[in-house]
């Protein structure tokens, strides 16, 4: 008799290395500081791995925006990299509020992301 062991395992093992579809969403911050007096134009720069999925709008004068973009990405593979970059937008330079990464994991997942400059990043991906 043939054992199916081999192949069985080399069907897992591709299993695991396959690409899937990222897909951020619900993407919103509470309590922003702005480096300037007055409230922040913010918004957030996506990336994932070496892939540069968008920024969203900019939401101006506001402590707590919320986005209603979403974000996708068709080749990520878990374990990549997902890299949310904050920023206030201003005449001459932007200034960066903080930065949130993590490791993306198979399933739905909801964080928070303390930011550098204050305030929190909330957001919600689905890696499937």
């Amino acid at each position: 008799m043939v054992s199916t062991r081999p192949l069985l395992l080399l069907v897992l093992c591709s299993l695991t290395l396959t690409d899937a579809q990222l897909k951020l969403f619900n993407m919103r911050a509470s309590e922003l500081d702005s480096h300037i007096l007055g409230k922040p134009d913010a918004y957030v720069k996506v990336f994932c791995g070496s892939a540069n999925l968008g920024e969203t709008s900019v939401r101006d004068n506001d402590k707590n925006p919320w986005w209603e973009e979403e974000f996708s990405a068709y080749s990520a593979q878990e374990n990549d990299l997902l890299s949310l970059e904050v920023f206030d937008s201003d005449f001459l330079k932007d200034d960066l509020l903080g930065v949130c990464q993590r490791q993306i994991k198979l399933g739905t997942h909801k964080h928070d992301c303390f930011l550098k400059e204050g305030g929190t990043l909330h957001y919600t991906y689905t890696l499937g």
